[in-house]
């Protein structure tokens, strides 16, 4: 019977080391493929240089500004309504017919295809509200499709928070909410801070919902114009702005620039690249974050 126990563990312990290395296998083949047919264009003159139509040698320089720009501008609007959603569902919601109709909600909003909330972005942030395409209309699209997913982080960390912590701080005399701000709220830091990390990375890697609301092309941005009330200006939250994933389609589908091809494989190997920094930075802040509040060493 041991014996049978033993090779019973070992079949099922190879058959789950076989599906993580395939895992890892297709990750590698899929990274591989693309940083390979893209590494002609890893330089830095296709990074900061602006694209050029109709004529090769062209780069991502605006198009990766607007990405970064508009992670910036999602995470803040997304970052304090999720937290404070979340700390209420953690905090303060009573198992009740109200508090299942929000996680029902939330469950709901978070499984709505992106291209879904484009098209609603395209009715209220670009037609109701009159902006047109801009970044503004883009970055509050992206929010209301990372409003659930910050929501689910911050109320998953600030439940992982031990009870023990916060009936210390309640014992020692301090309320409800200055428990919550100074006591919970850093212990869950580490938790939250890597998925707010990974939730960017999921920010910049967006499309479909920025083809309606933040739109297919850019001004000639003059980075020496720092006026955000200018068209022109970088910083101008209300231009139009083609972030670099919508590039990437743009220019593999219209085809306005006769080395398409490979401007489509390097900006896709500089995207690949961006998304593991954003994914490796998270995790070892977040792996630092929990040692510095711990109190341990590794």
């Amino acid at each position: 019977m041991k014996i049978k126990s033993r090779t019973t563990d070992k079949a099922a312990t190879a058959f789950f080391y076989m599906v993580a290395g395939a895992f890892v296998f297709l990750l590698l083949l899929f990274v591989g493929y693309i940083l390979y047919h893209g590494r002609e264009r890893l330089n830095l003159h296709f990074i900061f240089s602006a694209p050029t139509f109709m004529k090769p040698g062209g780069g991502i320089g605006p198009q990766l500004f607007n990405s970064l720009y508009l992670v910036v501008l999602s995470m803040l609007i997304t970052v304090p309504i999720g937290l404070s959603a979340g700390i209420y569902m953690a905090e303060y919601a009573k198992p009740s017919p109200l508090t299942r109709g929000i996680r029902f909600c939330i469950e709901t909003l978070a499984s709505l295809p992106s291209i879904v909330i484009g098209l609603f972005g395209l009715l209220v942030f670009v037609n109701a509200t009159g902006w047109g395409y801009t970044l503004m209309s883009g970055a509050l699209a992206v929010a209301v499709l990372n409003l659930p997913v910050i929501t689910t982080i911050s109320e998953d960390a600030i439940r992982n928070v031990p009870s023990s912590i916060k009936e210390a701080s309640l014992a020692l005399g301090a309320t409800h909410w200055q428990t919550i701000c100074r006591v919970i709220i850093p212990s869950a830091l580490p938790a939250l801070i890597t998925g707010l990390i990974m939730t960017a990375g999921r920010v910049f890697g967006e499309a479909a919902a920025l083809l309606y609301t933040a739109g297919m092309s850019s001004p000639a941005l003059d980075f020496s114009d720092l006026n955000p009330f200018s068209y022109k200006s970088p910083l101008n939250p209300f231009r139009p702005a083609e972030t670099l994933a919508v590039y990437i389609w743009k220019v593999n589908s219209e085809g306005i620039a006769p080395d398409s091809r490979q401007i489509a494989d390097g900006a896709s190997a500089i995207l690949i690249i961006a998304v593991f920094i954003f994914n490796i930075v998270s995790r070892f802040l977040g792996r630092y974050l929990n040692t510095k509040f711990s109190g341990t060493t590794k």
